[in-house]
């Protein structure tokens, strides 16, 4: 058995995270991983507050009030990241033929299956990646999970962000992923009680492996 098929190293950090410490300790997982000198492993945290911004970024989309932002090296445009939010960075090498979209769209459906267990039905957007309300009578189309990646020598870095029960505030001072004609919304808004990032971590963390396909690895 090579590393490539041994089983996910899902690592849980307490507490909650600076977001620039994550980010360099993804580079070094990413190095290890090319290098096959680890498995495919996932960080599942919470950050403090923070401002990222993906390549595709606009002006008029950053924080309105001057809120420093992280500029980072995966796709997709602005987030916010905070407590009450569960996030997870796959470090996972992708299956020949390298396919990006297939790779987040895995992600996309291991999400929606964490928001069903929950007895929360949410979908996908064409054109949009995440995973979200479709509208109803309480509103416009609402994100509830976001999805950027970046993905070098068939090893893919950041992840998957899914609102469980942050304030949702922090979205209000930015466009948040560039779109302005949709809502943000969580777990607890939707459901209309308390689900917290422990809560979402039961479920996430079994279905981890299948983010990284297969079974073309070597």
């Amino acid at each position: 058995m090579t590393l490539a098929t041994a089983p996910t190293d899902v690592r849980l950090l307490p507490g909650l995270n600076d977001y620039r410490e994550v980010w360099e300790e993804q580079r070094r997982l990413h190095a290890l991983r090319v290098a096959d000198e680890i498995p495919d492993t996932v960080l599942l945290l919470e950050h403090y507050d923070v401002y990222t911004a993906g390549r595709r970024t606009e002006p008029f989309e950053r924080p309105f009030d001057g809120t420093p932002v992280v500029d980072v090296d995966r796709g997709g445009k602005i987030t916010w990241h905070g407590p009450g939010q569960l996030v997870g960075y796959p470090i996972v090498q992708l299956p020949r033929p390298l396919d990006v979209v297939a790779y987040v769209r895995r992600i996309e459906a291991m999400l929606i299956e964490v928001c069903a267990e929950f007895g929360l039905a949410t979908t996908r957007v064409e054109g949009r990646t995440g995973v979200w309300l479709p509208a109803d009578d309480r509103g416009p189309e609402r994100k509830i999970a976001a999805i950027g990646v970046r993905v070098s020598r068939r090893v893919a870095m950041h992840g998957f962000a899914l609102n469980c029960d942050p304030e949702l505030r922090g979205f209000g001072n930015i466009v948040p992923c560039g779109i302005q004609d949709a809502g943000v919304t969580s777990l607890s808004a939707e459901l209309g009680r308390t689900v917290t990032v422990a809560d979402a971590v039961a479920l996430v963390q079994p279905r981890l492996p299948m983010l990284a396909g297969g079974p073309d690895r070597a």
